[in-house]
């Protein structure tokens, strides 16, 4: 895999920016407007920014004091000039308000995303898994 430029990085620092304060402006920003989501959580498929911002809003909304903390590791991409692959293991934990971790959760994700006229990269597919346990059918929340 290729060194992950700096400006792919500042979109996933950005996402994990934007999860931290529970912004849903600045969360739903980096992506296309016709983005398609699939998430591990919620529904078979968001087609566009209006259903994940939906989604964005009752989320955020339903956290009320707690936090969310966003760990990225093994991010890699594979990018030309315009498109880009890129992909890594992503942790959320729940946090109180005091910082407490409440609860966590591990997921692979890829993004695809696209290379804006204005040089600004969007991204256009989201896809988070994680194993399932074939003796339960439940995910595997960490690695």
């Amino acid at each position: 895999m290729e060194t992950v430029d700096q400006s792919i990085k500042d979109v996933v620092d950005g996402y994990a920016a934007a999860l931290r304060a529970k912004d849903v402006d600045a969360f739903v920003g980096p992506y296309d407007s016709d983005v398609q989501v699939f998430d591990m959580v919620g529904e078979w498929v968001y087609d566009g920014t209006g259903p994940w911002r939906a989604m964005a809003t009752e989320w955020f909304g339903s956290l009320g004091t707690d936090q969310v903390a966003v760990e990225v590791d093994d991010l890699q991409a594979v990018a030309s000039d315009d498109v880009a692959v890129v992909h890594a293991i992503v942790t959320y934990r729940g946090l109180s308000a005091a910082g407490d971790e409440l609860r966590a959760t591990t997921n692979r994700f890829t993004w695809g995303l696209r290379r804006e006229p204005s040089d600004q990269w969007k991204i256009v597919h989201e896809h988070s898994s994680a194993p399932i346990d074939p003796e339960t059918s439940k995910p595997i929340p960490e690695r």
